[in-house]
């Protein structure tokens, strides 16, 4: 089915129709779930199914963009139409469609790229490369690293890498990780050379931005201060706030937040978390896997306990997300979380927002007063909930990596670690934990609570302010699409690129 959102159709592929028999209705009834043979077939639902679709509804796209690999069997399938339409082996018709497709990889940990069994290939795509004239190791040799490794599992990022000619990262440290991650692809370049650029993620600030917040950048800057965030007048006007209206506003937010954390854990558990709005909040949400760290505060519990409990200066953790299903690790650490909710020593200091979702997320960005981020350098990809929490007045603490590794200039967040990693797992954990204890205690805490005679903290609010005017402009959507259109889609679509403007 198609359906319109906002300015664009947005087709949806569903296998649940009566003329299938039900081992195939059942094949998009769940996301992730199920075996290799039930992703790949979901794969082949998405990429080939899809360019089918879109023939079928007469749509034949300038440029195809692939995010992940998962979708990287739609340009397999445009190259064996247009093959066999205009008569053309398959490989000339697959560099033709590669110059017209950009790739973009999502993730440098190796656990999010997906690898089938050969055998498993064959058995769901042998037709594809009859059709193709295509022998099944040449087929196989497209998802390899090394084409003629008969043992090598077929990699849907190698394919992807493969069937784009413009591929991308999604911040400036991904881009070189992942030239070093798949430099072997282009073995006589060196890394400096291999053909994998960036385009940093940027958030559609509408739909996280809290209202109150909304209306108040309309009334400094003006109605259109989406497209005029970036002008040195509205950096001024920023600038030119009174505090306390800020301040004020974020209270504000702040309450309706924690009240809404409140409701939702009478209505989970019978029992009311009583936040403390006057402490200093810190939301952490996301996705709950290994390299994101989500226990690394739990590391020293008694030194946790002394700050989360100060005198005068408490502070309070809102913790939210969920674990892939089949992450067993991801769970573990959900679980240690909840566990330290009942923590005698965190009691009411500590707390665990179930069943994540979009308002859940909302309510979080909105109203935390720090956004924590603790991936283990070089495994954040990226990582936009920052960038959401940005826009809504909080401040971001977070190890250098993902998109604040470009972003932090010393004065509009926190920096955890100094960019550098170990070899050593355990040694970086041991010393992103010490560096977070002490950016809590020396930086953070004093400047949340050093307040004037008014009860406004008005160096946490100038680094609040400083955060909006340097961070908004470059990590919204708006510049994001920018960008990809002038980087990737034009030179694909054969326009001008970036560099012909200059």
């Amino acid at each position: 089915m198609a359906r319109g959102v906002g300015r664009a159709t947005l087709v949806l592929l569903d296998s649940d129709v009566d003329e299938n028999p039900p081992e195939l209705r059942r094949l998009t009834g769940q996301l992730y779930g199920g075996d290799e043979r039930l992703r790949i077939q979901q794969e082949i639902i998405l990429g080939i199914a899809g360019i089918r679709l879109l023939s079928a509804l007469d749509i034949h796209p300038g440029v195809l963009h692939l995010n992940e690999g998962h979708s990287a069997f739609a340009p397999l399938e445009r190259a064996r139409a247009w093959a066999a339409g205009d008569g053309i082996p398959f490989a000339v018709a697959h560099r033709e469609v590669a110059q017209q497709t950009v790739f973009t990889t999502h993730t440098p940990v190796q656990a999010g790229h997906d690898y089938f069994p050969p055998e498993l290939v064959l058995e769901q795509l042998g037709w594809l490369a009859r059709d193709a004239g295509l022998a099944p190791h040449e087929l196989l040799a497209l998802g390899r690293v090394n084409p003629n490794d008969e043992h090598e599992r077929f990699c849907m990022t190698v394919l992807a890498l493969r069937s784009a000619a413009r591929a991308n990262g999604v911040s400036a440290l991904h881009g070189r990780v992942s030239r070093r991650m798949w430099q072997a692809l282009w073995p006589a370049r060196g890394e400096g050379e291999v053909p994998i650029g960036h385009v940093t993620n940027g958030v559609h600030a509408p739909s996280w931005l809290a209202p109150q917040l909304s209306t108040g950048y309309a009334h400094y800057l003006g109605a259109d201060w989406r497209t005029r965030l970036a002008s040195p007048d509205a950096r001024e006007a920023i600038a030119g706030v009174a505090d306390a209206v800020i301040w004020e506003t974020h209270q504000l937010l702040k309450r309706r937040m924690l009240a809404y954390v409140a409701r939702r854990s009478m209505a989970r558990a019978n029992e009311v978390v009583e936040l403390d709005p006057a402490a200093l909040t810190i939301g952490f949400a996301r996705r709950f896997a290994a390299y994101k760290r989500p226990t690394l505060l739990f590391t020293d519990g008694d030194r946790l306990a002394r700050l989360l409990n100060a005198p005068g200066r408490p502070v309070q953790i809102v913790f939210a997300g969920k674990a892939h299903p089949r992450d067993d690790d991801g769970k573990r650490l959900l679980q240690l979380v909840v566990a330290m909710t009942r923590d005698p020593r965190f009691r009411n200091r500590v707390a665990f927002v179930e069943d994540y979702d979009y308002s859940v997320a909302r309510h979080l960005v909105q109203g935390s007063d720090v956004w924590l981020n603790t991936p283990r350098r070089p495994a954040e990809a990226c990582g936009t909930s920052g960038q959401k929490a940005v826009f809504n007045g909080a401040l971001h603490c977070s190890v250098l990596d993902g998109w604040w590794a470009e972003a932090f200039d010393g004065t509009n967040g926190f920096a955890i670690g100094d960019g550098h990693a170990h070899s050593d797992p355990a040694v970086q954990d041991a010393r992103d934990a010490e560096s977070l204890y002490r950016v809590l205690e020396g930086d953070v805490v004093p400047l949340f609570y050093d307040r004037d005679a008014d009860g406004v903290p008005r160096e946490w609010v100038a680094r609040m302010k400083r955060a909006v005017a340097t961070l908004g402009p470059r990590f919204t959507a708006d510049r994001m699409v920018r960008d990809y259109v002038l980087q990737c889609y034009l030179p694909a679509a054969g326009g001008m690129s970036s560099e012909m403007r200059r």
